[in-house]
């Protein structure tokens, strides 16, 4: 670990100032994330406090971000390695740690000025949009006709235009939005960047305090104003920012557990702002020294305007009380857990928010784990819950492969998360709300009667990484599904397991067809695993895997009908060194004649780490 060699980064000509107001907390994220292991004689191969001190700040960001230590380190955002660097060595880090973007990267000033007149194909991006990380307040991830200039007819033209690449990124994983010629994109990094959709050029970029994952959401101006951007990032800051200017408008913490983070986009109707809130701390109990659980999922309203709360509901009624100590004497908390992971979708007619949870962490169980839940816009009252899995409390220390299993209320609890927002359609007259789990199971339900199963359909084995993760789709007449089905042999990823895509009945679920993952062959490292969330165009369907393989498949049969291998390395218009890899988390966004993605994801089940940001456009 103390002999590697500092990360090169690129050389540049213009920084990137930060407001003081978000200088990180280095004792709190040493002692949250790195204590247990360096702290006096926690872990015999890690080095103490006093080694660190030995070494130069630079070096142990290396060692986050390239080193030994980048598993962790790829939880960080860049600013929340650098603080710990500097915390750990009471050293200030070099101007040569710090990276900032060359000029060549930026867009001329008058870039994005009467863009309608440049080609054709900047006129249909100035005029199509991807507002949210579902498309719409339900949710559908459907980009209709008059959105984009993509179909199944055409889809073969569609060629790689340019390629972004995130300094410092394992992962790349974020949903983008479209907007009026332009392509907003974060990273795990804090980035946060608006791009010409044509070239990649940087038009604005802020850092945020810490790694934004979720998609943002855009809010088009009202009248002469501009824009403006909503995004939340893993230590549960809210943002927004104006989409022109990059300027930061306001910022809000909102929760305060250190291990609390926004994994789910937010989402505007009228002027509140709907964010969803989850942890870190269900990984984090797989360490038997750190004292499970005290985190409440929850959903916070915000006023717009100015950030004010305007409620907070949790999803368990009471804050977690000691139970005693474990069996190696650490103490213990519950009920805790019930995260929500994905963005709500938005009931107008019955002015209703829905939600997914996952699992609870610990004992006692949570009765709104792994649930559909609708909540009232207006008061944040719970209207009712339907769960689907009860009595699943699961956490980092269940697994079998888990080294002590003290922090583990039960070891065979299934991890049935619904990590994917339930999605609000109408067929045949009547409304229900569709929602895929970790199980397998995908479900319409009824909500005009608290959640009451219409029908259900199990598409796949599920599992603790399995079943359908990070989102289904939905167009005029099929629900769309990507399968992970991931299994493991000795703790890795079966590169034969999983996979696969399927189209469902909207009306009653039955199997339209089901298309297989095609297999690795001899690529390697491999997997069929297609956790990402799913993208419906007329025509198509677009689905990417940790193979790095995005497909499109045709939306009437399954087939699949164009494939592009984004697990490779790419010259990028910024001039950073990149790479795709595993696809996971968000799905592609289409706009008119593009189609723009993230490609590379080291978390979970991704083998194949990547930096890289992709536009892809219809080639005459």
């Amino acid at each position: 670990m103390l002999r590697l060699p500092l990360l090169t980064l690129l050389s540049c000509l213009i920084v990137m100032s930060l407001p003081e107001s978000w200088a990180q907390d280095g004792p709190k994220l040493y002692n949250t994330f790195c204590a247990s292991c360096h702290e006096g004689n926690a872990n015999d191969k890690a080095p103490g406090r006093e080694v660190l001190k030995l070494l130069t700040p630079e070096h142990v960001l290396s060692t986050l971000e390239k080193g030994a230590m980048s598993k962790v380190g790829a939880e960080r955002s860049r600013l929340e390695r650098i603080a710990i660097a500097q915390y750990v060595t009471q050293k200030t880090l070099g101007p040569e740690g710090v990276f900032s973007y060359p000029a060549s990267a930026f867009c001329p000033k008058a870039s994005f000025k009467n863009a309608s007149a440049r080609d054709d194909s900047a006129g249909q991006l100035a005029r199509a949009e991807w507002l949210s990380w579902g498309g719409d307040l339900s949710n559908s991830r459907h980009q209709t006709a008059t959105n984009t200039a993509l179909n199944d007819l055409n889809v073969q033209r569609l060629k790689l235009k340019w390629a972004f690449g995130f300094p410092g990124a394992s992962s790349a994983s974020a949903q983008p939005l479209v907007y009026n010629n332009r392509v907003y994109v974060s990273s795990w990094e804090g980035d946060v960047f608006a791009l010409d959709a044509q070239s990649g050029c940087i038009d604005w970029h802020l850092e945020a305090e810490a790694g934004v994952r979720a998609a943002m959401f855009i809010d088009p101006p009202k009248g002469s104003g501009p824009a403006t951007i909503y995004a939340g990032d893993l230590a549960a800051n809210v943002y927004a920012i104006n989409a022109m200017s990059g300027a930061l408008l306001w910022k809000k913490k909102i929760d305060t557990h250190p291990l609390a983070r926004i994994s789910g986009a937010p989402k505007l109707y009228k002027d509140t702002l709907y964010v969803p809130v989850s942890s870190r701390e269900e990984s984090m109990a797989g360490d038997p020294k750190y004292p499970c659980c005290t985190f409440r999922g929850s959903v916070v309203a915000l006023k717009a305007s100015s950030g004010d709360l305007v409620w907070k509901t949790y999803l368990i009624d009471t804050p977690a009380q000691p139970k005693g100590p474990t069996s190696n004497g650490t103490p213990s908390f519950g009920p805790a857990g019930v995260a929500v992971w994905s963005s709500p979708s938005i009931d107008l007619q019955r002015q209703m928010l829905y939600i997914g949870t996952g699992n609870a962490y610990t004992s006692p169980n949570a009765s709104r784990s792994d649930s559909i839940v609708a909540i009232e816009l207006a008061s944040g009252a719970i209207a009712w819950s339907k769960q689907l899995t009860p009595n699943d409390m699961w956490n980092g220390s269940c697994p079998e492969s888990a080294k002590d299993h003290s922090n583990c209320a039960r070891l065979d609890a299934p991890d049935y998360d619904f990590a994917a927002p339930p999605i609000l359609i109408s067929t045949a007259g009547k409304d229900m709300l569709i929602a895929s789990q970790k199980s397998g199971v995908i479900y319409a339900l009824d909500p005009e009667q608290e959640g009451r199963i219409v029908w259900e359909q199990r598409v796949g084995p599920g599992g603790t990484s399995g079943g359908i993760m990070f989102g289904s789709a939905v167009d005029d007449t099929h629900i769309y599904a990507a399968l992970s089905d991931a299994k493991r042999v000795n703790n890795a990823l079966d590169p034969n397991s999983g996979g696969g895509l399927v189209a469902l009945s909207r009306q009653s679920g039955q199997l339209q067809w089901k298309t297989p993952h095609p297999g690795c062959g001899n690529k390697r490292p491999c997997g069929q695993v297609q956790t990402s969330a799913v993208t419906s165009s007329p025509g198509l369907v677009f689905s990417g895997a940790i193979d790095g393989t995005l497909r499109a498949y045709s939306a009437k049969t399954g087939a699949i009908v164009w494939s592009y291998d984004t697990a490779q390395s790419f010259n990028t218009v910024n001039g950073v060194k990149a790479n795709g890899g595993s696809m996971s988390d968000g799905g592609v966004a289409v706009a008119g004649p593009m189609v723009f993605t993230n490609s590379g994801y080291s978390h979970h089940s991704g083998i194949i780490p990547g930096n890289v940001f992709l536009a892809f456009g219809i080639d005459p």
